[in-house]
C-alpha cells in the first residue's frame, strides 16, 4: 500500500497524503487532481478501490494492428495527440501474430474502466476476430456495445457493428490507381491485396476490376494475388504477376509496393521502365526509398480528428451517426511509374 501510494504521488506531483484522500473519497481534493489521481492509478495499472471501479477512467484505449507499417505509428500519434488535447491518456495496444489478441485488450481494457477505445485500421485479417474482417467473430465488439462504451473504428468496412466508422475510399483509391496506370498506356494491369477476407481490399478489387472494364480492359482472376501485408508477403504476390506478364501493379499497402519493387529487379527487370509499381498509404519515407515510391495517400490527419471527435462526443454524451465517413485519399506520382513500353 504504501509502494502505492509513493509511485502514484510521484506520478501526479502530488504528496501521498492526497493519494491517500482520494482513494478513500475523502473531500478536500480539487477535481482536477482526483481525476489525475485515478488516471495515474489505471496507468501504473493498481486496480481502483471498490468504490471508485464504476467510474470511467481519463484513459481511451488504442488498438493498432502492427506498428512495422511506418502509417499506424503516425496514425497513432495523431490520434495520441488529439486525445491528450482533450484531457485523455492514450493506451497503445499492439496486435501480434500469436500474441495478444484483439479481444484479450478488450478484457483488458474494460478491466481499466477506459473511457472509450479506437480501433485504428484494421489490416490484418487473423484468426480471433478483426474489425475489418468480414466473417470474423464479433463477440468483444458486442461487450462493447451491451456496455455503451464509446468506439470509433477506422479503416472497418464491416457493417452492423452499430459504431461510428471513419474510412479512406479504398473504391476512389483504386481508380485513381487504374486511372494512372491506364494514363500511361499500361493494358496488363494487377493488384497485390490482402487477404481474402479482408474487407477493404475486397472494395479495392472490385472499384479496380470495374474501373478497368470501363478502360476497356477485362482482367482474368489471375490478374489479383493475396498477400500479407508486409514486405515479404508484397515480393512473393509480385513476383507470380510478373512472371505473368502483368506491367503495372496496384500494391494495398507501401511494404507491399517495396516487396514488388524488390521483386521485379530479381526478375532482372527495372521499376519503372519494365514494370510501374503503386503503393498505398504515403508512409514515412516513401519519397526516399528507390525509386521514390508512387502510391495513394491515406489523409491520416483529417481520419484521427474525426475519430477523436466522434469518440469525445460520444463520451460526452452526444450522439452520433453509425454511417461510415469516407476521407478522399490523393495520388502521390513519384518515380516507380513510367509509360509503358512498346
Amino acid at each position: 500500500m504504501k509502494k502505492r501510494l509513493a509511485e502514484v504521488a510521484s506520478k501526479v506531483g502530488v504528496s501521498e497524503a492526497t493519494v491517500s484522500r482520494v482513494l478513500n473519497g475523502k473531500p478536500g481534493v480539487s477535481s482536477s487532481t482526483r481525476t489525475a489521481v485515478l488516471t495515474a492509478l489505471d496507468v501504473l495499472g493498481y486496480e481502483r478501490p471498490t468504490q471508485l471501479r464504476g467510474e470511467r477512467a481519463r484513459l481511451v484505449g488504442l488498438v493498432l494492428p502492427e506498428l512495422q507499417n511506418p502509417i499506424f505509428p503516425a496514425l497513432g500519434e495523431i490520434i495520441g495527440n488529439g486525445l491528450a488535447q482533450q484531457g485523455f491518456t492514450p493506451v497503445l495496444c499492439t496486435r501480434t501474430a500469436g500474441g495478444v489478441s484483439e479481444a484479450d485488450y478488450v478484457d483488458l481494457l474494460l478491466q481499466q474502466h477506459v473511457s472509450g477505445v479506437v480501433f485504428a485500421g484494421g489490416l490484418y485479417a487473423l484468426s480471433g476476430g478483426h474489425h475489418a474482417q468480414a466473417d470474423a467473430g464479433h463477440d468483444h465488439y458486442r461487450r462493447l456495445s451491451e456496455r455503451k462504451l464509446p468506439t470509433v473504428l477506422m479503416n472497418a468496412a464491416v457493417e452492423n457493428l452499430g459504431f461510428p466508422r471513419a474510412s479512406c475510399d479504398d473504391a476512389v483509391a483504386a481508380e485513381q490507381a487504374l486511372a494512372h496506370l491506364a494514363s500511361l498506356g499500361h493494358e496488363r494491369v494487377g493488384m497485390v491485396l490482402g487477404p481474402q477476407d479482408h474487407v477493404p481490399s475486397q472494395r479495392k478489387q472490385a472499384a479496380f476490376a470495374a474501373a478497368a472494364r470501363a478502360c476497356g480492359l477485362d482482367l482474368p482472376p489471375e490478374a489479383f494475388e493475396h498477400a500479407m501485408f508486409s514486405l515479404e508477403g508484397g515480393q512473393a504476390a509480385a513476383a507470380r504477376l510478373v512472371k505473368r506478364g502483368i506491367t503495372g501493379v496496384f500494391c494495398a499497402s507501401d511494404p507491399q509496393a517495396l516487396g514488388a519493387v524488390r521483386a521485379v529487379r530479381r526478375q532482372g527487370l527495372s521499376v519503372p521502365h519494365d514494370v510501374s509499381i503503386i503503393g498505398y498509404d504515403d508512409s514515412a519515407f516513401m519519397k526516399c526509398v528507390d525509386p521514390p515510391l508512387t502510391t495513394i495517400r491515406q489523409p491520416i490527419e483529417a481520419m484521427g480528428r474525426a475519430a477523436v471527435d466522434l469518440l469525445t462526443m460520444q463520451i460526452n454524451g452526444i450522439a452520433v451517426t453509425d454511417e461510415e465517413l469516407l476521407f478522399e485519399p490523393e495520388l502521390v506520382v513519384r518515380a516507380s511509374t513510367a509509360p509503358a513500353r512498346r
